[in-house]
């Protein structure tokens, strides 16, 4: 994000002017898919690129680290599992 001469925020892409907003937050990771619909952002006006300011990114961040873990949990007892019951 730049800061333009007037004070407004540009996009880093395009040069469009950010506004706040929500953007949706898309994460697939080892099999798991997180869908967070609406993380507060900067938005671009002109090329809709969002911009997640430090807050937003170090709560998504917690979450992905809890569901990670439990995925990580269930990938185990699914092993476990089939471990028991092989060859039945």
């Amino acid at each position: 994000m730049v800061k333009g001469c007037e004070g407004t925020m540009k996009c880093i892409h395009c040069q469009g002017t950010m506004n706040q907003g929500k953007a949706p937050i898309h994460i697939d990771r080892d099999g798991c898919h997180i869908t967070i619909d609406s993380v507060p952002a900067w938005i671009c006006g002109q090329c809709g690129e969002p911009l997640f300011e430090e807050q937003e990114v170090e709560a998504v961040q917690e979450i992905v680290k809890a569901v990670d873990e439990k995925c990580r949990l269930l990938r185990q007892s699914a092993q476990g599992y089939n471990d028991r019951h092989q060859g039945l």
